[in-house]
């Protein structure tokens, strides 16, 4: 799918683990939807997503396999599910993303699906329908079908790419994501003999968990860059489908043992090596607010509060903190763009600062969590910078209440949304 698209799935399934100011997220999705795409990277064939074959043995990556044959087009044998959530395996155009290049095709579609029948071949399953596509794809190659064990059907997928191993993405496909926003049972990581890093989460395909549909996943990275994500559904297709099991088909063990299938190397090394990526940042204790992440700012403007820190998180624009002042935990996000929507900045209950920075705030329900109220100071300077702080009277959005109001008062919000450093370029 377009990158638009993609980008859309990606703000859409932010939104479903948290609640932040919708015009701000909006505004600051660009940022960390790219950050996003990274994490479901190994691409779907047409957006349908599996959950079980993977990459081969992690050791033989860095060694540099060789093999293949087949032509390298697409081909639909059916329409399996279409699974993209967060954290899980993408469409077919959220590979690489910056640089991306297509292998040779040695490895046909034919070959992928073929692939994942030999990866499974241990199981008492069968998989109908398949869908496929070879190296010959800029997202990488990819296999997916409906895994049937006699216990209830399961969409699984596998995507294959590759990503530098020493780079931001490949650090933040092989770590735990924050369980406050993804909302999953389980994560492990590990690292095997050969250096490759190996993750496996148990979660749900909404955070929130509206439905019971589980998305488990495993994701390997190999110290040569080789990448392979597998993951796997409790139902027939990642949405709109009801459960037909209790959990998905592979437990932990079987999900290693599918990204460390040899059957992969000859796909994985006709794939390009991908572009350097930029490396994580080193600390921005000494950088202006406007040129930090979300995360860091927040940490730093909240040490004036005085309340102790439970847990923080977050990545990019997007920033939060758990409060926790013994009269019951409190959440606060903080959201920064620039350049984006002015939208709710216009109407009596907008005001304005000596700089002609715009201030709006707001108090009511929140749109999630029972019992649960939002306070809100959303700000927009003269260069289009624009910085929404709020405060919940809960940890959990998509929990209760843990107090009556917010342990942040609106001053202090308003203090961190129009703290001078903001606007350090102006000064």
């Amino acid at each position: 799918m377009p990158f638009e698209d993609d980008l859309g799935a990606a703000l859409r399934r932010t939104g479903d683990g948290f609640t932040a100011d919708r015009h701000a997220l909006v505004d600051a999705g660009e940022e960390r939807g790219r950050r996003l795409v990274a994490r479901r990277r190994a691409a779907v064939v047409g957006g349908s997503v599996l959950a079980l074959a993977l990459v081969g043995t992690a050791g033989a990556y860095a060694g540099g396999l060789l093999d293949g044959g087949g032509g390298a087009e697409t081909v639909h044998v059916a329409s399996p599910p279409t699974p993209s959530r967060s954290g899980g395996t993408g469409g077919p155009d959220s590979g690489s993303g910056k640089g991306a290049r297509a292998g040779s095709g040695a490895v046909s579609a034919e070959r992928m699906m073929a692939d994942l029948e030999k990866a499974l071949a241990g199981g008492r399953g069968k998989l109908t329908p398949m869908e496929a596509r070879g190296t010959d794809n800029e997202g990488g190659a990819a296999v997916s079908g409906v895994y049937d064990d006699g216990k209830g059907k399961a969409a699984v997928s596998v995507g294959l790419s590759r990503v530098d191993p020493g780079g931001r993405q490949a650090a933040q496909l092989t770590q735990c994501g924050d369980k406050n926003l993804q909302g999953y049972d389980d994560c492990r990581t590990e690292k095997l003999p050969d250096g490759s890093k190996l993750l496996i989460l148990k979660g749900y395909e909404y955070p929130d968990r509206r439905v019971d549909t589980k998305c488990w996943r495993a994701v390997l990275v190999t110290p040569a860059g080789f990448m392979v994500e597998a993951s796997e559904w409790n139902a027939p297709a990642e949405k709109d489908a009801p459960v037909s099991r209790p959990n998905p088909p592979l437990d932990s063990a079987q999900l290693k043992t599918l990204v460390t299938s040899p059957v992969w190397h000859p796909a994985l090394n006709d794939l390009p090596p991908a572009e350097p990526d930029p490396a994580a940042p080193a600390s921005e204790s000494g950088t202006a607010l406007k040129d930090r992440s979300a995360p860091d700012a927040l940490a730093s403007l909240l040490v004036p509060v005085g309340i102790p820190v439970a847990s923080r998180g977050g990545e990019g624009s997007y920033g939060y903190a758990v409060l926790d002042d013994g009269k019951g935990t409190s959440l606060v996000q903080l959201t920064v763009s620039k350049g984006g929507s002015t939208s709710g900045f216009t109407g009596a209950d907008v005001t304005a600062q000596p700089d002609g920075t715009k201030v709006r705030i707001t108090q009511g329900p929140a749109e999630k969590g029972r019992g649960v109220v939002q306070w809100t100071v959303d700000t927009l300077r003269e260069n289009g910078l624009r910085v929404t702080v709020s405060g919940f009277n809960a940890a959990d959005l998509n929990g209760a209440a843990t107090r009556p109001t917010p342990a942040v008062t609106l001053e202090q919000l308003k203090e961190i949304a129009l703290a001078p450093g903001w606007n350090r370029d102006r000064n």
